[in-house]
């Protein structure tokens, strides 16, 4: 099936947090406090999906207060953190939002990722993903993670689904 195909199909993408929402660095103050850097561009894409009936959710292994604040700031409703067993919460949201695995999108760039993105209709991997990752994948983007990578695929849904223009159509007055 193409990729196109299966991007149709897509009523929610998950996103891994660490080299596809940020550039995978992980980075500390002298005392020890971690932050992120989360792209614009990325947040505004997620936004757009938001507003077209696809819905995002995150799933990571770490935990991070800038997780919390980024996806509370986008409005990413179904956000979980601290899963070393991704399976779970992607179990979690089939039932909570009443989909099939076929209708989910997952990205993701390194191996940890790997036991969901198998299961799901559409699988993504980043430009700078791990190469089992990519071999795993229907969709290797052509920027890496934390560079605008989420927004490419958030396009490229919405332009399979027929609603790339409508969701533009503000911008462009």
């Amino acid at each position: 099936m193409s990729i196109d195909k299966l991007a149709k199909k897509i009523k929610l993408i998950i996103f891994d947090v660490d080299g596809v929402l940020t550039d995978g660095g992980l980075y500390f103050t002298d005392e020890g406090t971690e932050f992120k850097r989360f792209n614009s561009l990325d947040g505004h894409g997620i936004k757009l999906l938001k507003e077209n009936g696809i819905e995002p959710a995150v799933i990571s292994a770490r935990n991070s207060k800038s997780v919390n604040h980024r996806m509370k700031n986008l409005g990413v409703k179904h956000f979980y953190q601290g899963q070393s067993n991704k399976v779970v919460a992607f179990n979690e949201l089939l039932e909570k939002l009443h989909i099939s695995a076929d209708e989910v999108a997952y990205m993701g760039d390194d191996v940890i990722d790997l036991p969901v993105m198998t299961k799901v209709g559409f699988a993504i991997a980043v430009a700078n993903a791990h190469d089992l990752v990519k071999q795993n994948a229907n969709l290797i983007t052509q920027k890496n993670g934390g560079q605008g990578a989420v927004r490419e695929v958030c396009d490229f849904i919405l332009k399979a689904q027929g609603k790339f223009d409508k969701a533009i159509a503000p911008y462009l007055q």
